[in-house]
């Protein structure tokens, strides 16, 4: 699949493969997204199959603007609030399902409820804005394994699946979006990410945080308990690296193959982790061990990461 520059050109004919059921790959400031037409089972269904996802894992529908889901969502007032504060940005909602919804019901799993962003990339931005509809856009890589944060790792894992990848550059933030539920009174943490829960609680209050086993109907993506896996095993919390191992450190290491942040930076972490991941998946070690993360901050974030990717397989 040949890589494209982001140029006007690009971007209407991406849109306009969006527009006839093709999938195409976005940069956006947290991963690269997989697009499909949120309103067309066959590309939703597309989406599914290219990734090797399981159908109960819902998908993120994006948009423009807060005002691009009036169709498809209710919000409430304190969606309102954090559409305000953080759109566009690295946070989802999950919010009820407004009937009449134009939204396939595949890409929200059969639930009650859809989960709904926008990114502030400018590139992501200026496609949906071209195309005219929802699109629901996970992580632009085979289920399960390591986020692409460059249009090379998308190539990598889907080029052949896809019709268009546009190439925004190194992404940003580099871990998924922060996903809250705000489908029920009490709003619930489901995956952390980009915007912190001591903001959220700033903001709503009290906030829950799901715990990380979750049942086997997920309300929001990311929520396996193996996710965002290499294929070698990942030791959390290691103090020292064994023999084959490579070492991913944080702060001040010595022996580190790769280090996250020299500094002890959670966002330099962040933007690092899935690209470091990947690079050390390779045949020459037989395991990854990675040093203790803060867990404060962006740190929770990483940490639910290395989590699920450390996770028994299924």
């Amino acid at each position: 699949m040949s890589i494209i520059a982001p140029t006007a050109a690009a971007i209407a004919e991406a849109a306009g493969l969006l527009r006839s059921g093709s999938l195409v790959a976005f940069p956006t400031e947290t991963v690269y997204g997989l697009g499909g037409d949120a309103t067309n089972d066959l590309a939703v269904a597309a989406i599914f199959a290219a990734k090797g996802r399981p159908a109960f894992n819902p998908l993120i529908i994006h948009g423009p603007n807060a005002r691009s889901f009036e169709e498809a969502v209710i919000m409430d007032e304190r969606a309102h609030r954090l559409a305000k504060r953080f759109w566009p940005g690295p946070l989802t909602m999950v919010l009820p399902r407004r009937p009449g919804s134009p939204v396939s019901l595949l890409a929200s799993a059969g639930l009650d409820s859809v989960a709904v962003r926008v990114p502030s990339h400018p590139v992501a931005l200026a496609l949906f804005e071209a195309v005219g509809i929802p699109i629901a856009g996970p992580s632009a890589n085979p289920s399960g394994r390591i986020s692409p944060t460059t249009a090379r790792h998308v190539d990598e894992g889907l080029g052949q699946a896809l019709a268009m990848i546009l190439d925004g550059g190194p992404c940003q933030v580099g871990v998924e979006s922060t996903v809250i539920d705000l489908s029920t009174a009490s709003p619930t943490l489901l995956r952390p990410g980009g915007v912190t829960l001591e903001t959220l609680r700033e903001i709503l209050g009290d906030v829950w945080v799901a715990g990380a086993d979750q049942p086997n109907a997920p309300r929001s993506p990311g929520m396996l308990s193996s996710h965002y896996a290499p294929n070698l095993p990942v030791r959390l919390n290691a103090s020292n690296v064994r023999e084959n191992e490579a070492l991913l450190a944080f702060g001040r290491a010595d022996g580190a193959t790769l280090n996250l942040s020299p500094t002890g930076d959670l966002a330099e972490a962040a933007a690092n982790l899935f690209s470091m991941l990947r690079s050390l998946d390779r045949n020459e070690f037989e395991g990854i061990a990675v040093m203790p993360i803060p867990e404060n901050g962006l740190g929770l974030a990483i940490n639910d990461r290395l989590r699920r990717a450390a996770a028994p397989r299924a």
